[in-house]
């Protein structure tokens, strides 16, 4: 018996530029963000030249797999392969932001109160280093403010933060019902919640854009103002890029979706593209509790 034909046949692709290109964009991506951090000169060219080869990569790579799709090219094997891509890369983005709640924990747990005094460590920390220093949380006053003046206050929780909160779940809730119309063939209707989806999204990057300048202008919290500084603005920051990925990812699905490329039985992108929006939801949920309310 041939065991080639208990399997589902799985659709090689032609030899591809695209992932050179995208080493390209991102060489340059990189040497930029180097430049950039010693002041040099070239560093916006630099990134803006990364920036664009990436985009074009993107764009090329992913029209050639929405060409392979429409074609009839992929199996339900290679339908698994990409479901299986997806979960380890959502597993790999979960990694991600666990390693900088790491940083937010060590530091309020540990660091902190270990300059404070606390934890046994009074003579080597505390009275030897920084006598006044007064351990809290969160941190508006440095071990040395001379050099790092701490923020004069902090986000409250219920204003913006609280809004923001309510958009991503509601946000949820539209994609969902999205999908549900998808699979009942209802094009329309499944448009309109992806585009509500999509005013969410960019409702949220409103209100984080607003959030940002009140607390530079106002309440002094830059990068330079300390860990929780920098701990906010790495958590929040790289939270509201993932959030714009969605919203642009969201953008090419409700294009796909009024073109008609989705069925019932084929439409892993919009799944695909569903479960990072939920994703990026959890995570939000994560910061409002750890980052704004305790």
């Amino acid at each position: 018996m041939n065991h080639q034909n208990q399997h589902d046949p799985y659709y090689v692709p032609h030899h591809s530029y695209w992932p050179l290109i995208g080493c390209l964009g991102l060489l340059f991506l990189s040497i930029g963000i180097v430049q950039w951090l010693h002041g040099g000169l070239q560093a916006f060219y630099l990134l803006i030249t990364g920036g664009l080869i990436l985009l074009f990569m993107f764009f090329g790579w992913f029209h050639d797999v929405v060409k392979e799709s429409m074609a009839g090219c992929y199996s339900a094997q290679m339908t698994k392969t990409f479901r299986l891509g997806m979960l380890w890369f959502i597993f790999s983005e979960i990694w991600f932001f666990g390693a900088f709640f790491g940083a937010l924990f060590y530091a309020r747990v540990f660091s902190v109160p270990m300059l404070g005094g606390i934890h046994g460590f009074r003579t080597s920390t505390h009275d030897f280093l920084y006598p006044k220093f007064i351990a809290q949380w969160p941190l508006l006053e440095n071990p040395t403010p001379a050099l790092f003046p701490g923020p004069t206050g902090v986000i409250e929780a219920f204003g913006l933060p609280a809004i923001n909160t309510l958009i991503l779940l509601l946000s949820g809730v539209t994609i969902t019902i999205a999908h549900h119309t998808l699979l009942k063939k209802q094009t329309v209707r499944t448009s309109i919640f992806l585009l509500l989806t999509i005013l969410l999204g960019c409702i949220f990057l409103g209100c984080q854009i607003v959030e940002y300048g009140h607390a530079y202008e106002h309440l002094k919290l830059t990068m330079r103002s300390g860990i929780y500084a920098s701990t906010f603005y790495l958590l929040t920051g790289f939270h509201g890029l993932h959030v714009t990925l969605g919203t642009i990812m969201l953008s090419c699905i409700l294009l796909r979706t009024m073109f008609g490329h989705f069925e019932k039985e084929n439409h892993f992108a919009f799944e695909a593209t569903a479960w990072y929006w939920h994703f990026v939801d959890v995570v939000w949920l994560f910061l409002f509790i750890f980052v704004y309310c305790l």
